[in-house]
């Protein structure tokens, strides 16, 4: 029996063309051309919808909700197998965490892109998207949620990260690996997830900022955000989850005026945690009502403490524990 696979296209460098020497035009390819150009597989039904065409720097919540829309409304259809969302790269793993974050589903939904664009000498666009159709239907990965493929390799979307401007080998998984591999169309699946926490998530998402943190830094910034829109504020603190002694007495006006705070580790390994006494650890920080943000990277516990605020005024301080 042939199988059914939605492809959602939102543009990126994997729909684009070169508008002169050495400039691209993100997203000039529609889904129906993209699809054209590739040996897409014969005995897989791939249906292609355009949600839009950006840049994935032009992505952000209203995008990833509609985005997200898109893909309900496809997954509402019972002879649907498997989702595919291509999109560029630079943002691919945040709308990847937020799909996986925001939908529950047994089904897999595929996150992919392309560090060259389709006319490219050595591009990957093409064995990237067909990796992608034969992962998406693979039941292998039936409950893990969303994934990203890219280059052969099988990403959680929890943990994934952009770790190359250019090469090829754009993403990994720092101290987690892949899931698995994708080999002349047979996929492999060496390990997967044990849990996958799914969020329930208002239309519309809350402001919230990303503060990274230095050595010296004082509290302007975070003085600047509490006096502005934000709902929430995520820390991108050194080591454990440390920052600067200058930056306390901000930080505790921030949550006392109602702000979530959410320490994260600037770290590409390891968690945050209460290790030290001094000012501006995270044991002070938390001791004055700033939340542990586990292993999360800055920009996850942005989209994870978004999609929180989205449903409720408050944040637990347990809404970070480590997932699997």
């Amino acid at each position: 029996m042939n199988k059914k696979v939605s492809l959602i296209t939102t543009g990126g460098t994997i729909a684009s063309r070169e508008i002169e020497k050495g400039l691209l035009r993100s997203g000039a390819i529609s889904g129906k051309e993209l699809a054209a150009l590739c040996q897409l597989p014969e005995e897989i039904e791939v249906n292609v919808i355009d949600v839009f065409q950006l840049p994935s720097m032009h992505i952000g919540f209203d995008e990833m909700l509609k985005l997200r829309e898109a893909i309900e409304t496809e997954l509402a259809d019972p002879s649907v197998d498997g989702v595919v969302v291509t999109h560029g790269t630079d943002t691919l793993e945040e709308t990847a965490y937020f799909l996986d974050l925001t939908i529950e589903n047994d089904r897999t939904i595929v996150v992919t892109g392309s560090q060259r664009s389709p006319d490219d000498v050595g591009t990957d666009v093409y064995s990237n998207l067909r990796n992608s159709i034969y992962v998406s239907v693979d039941r292998t990965l039936a409950g893990v949620g969303t994934v990203v493929v890219f280059n052969e390799r099988i990403y959680s979307a929890r943990y994934v990260k952009k770790v190359h401007s250019s090469n090829l080998q754009g993403f990994d998984s720092f101290g987690h690996g892949y899931l698995g591999i994708i080999d002349n169309d047979v996929v492999s699946v060496y390990q997967k997830p044990i849990t996958h926490e799914v969020l329930e998530v208002a239309e519309e998402l809350p402001r919230v900022d990303i503060v990274k943190c230095h050595s010296g830094q004082d509290g302007y910034i975070i003085d600047m955000l509490a006096a502005g829109r934000t709902k929430g504020i995520v820390l991108e603190a050194a080591g454990r989850g440390q920052v600067s002694p200058h930056m306390v007495e901000a930080i505790e006006r921030a949550v006392q005026k109602g702000i979530a705070v959410v320490l994260a580790t600037s770290a590409e390994e390891g968690r945050v945690y209460p290790s030290y006494g001094y000012p501006g650890s995270a044991h002070d920080l938390m001791q004055k009502g700033v939340l542990l943000g586990s292993d999360y990277d800055s920009k996850k516990a942005r989209l994870k403490l978004a999609v929180l605020l989205s449903r409720r005024s408050e944040v637990g301080a347990d809404a970070f524990v480590k997932q699997g």
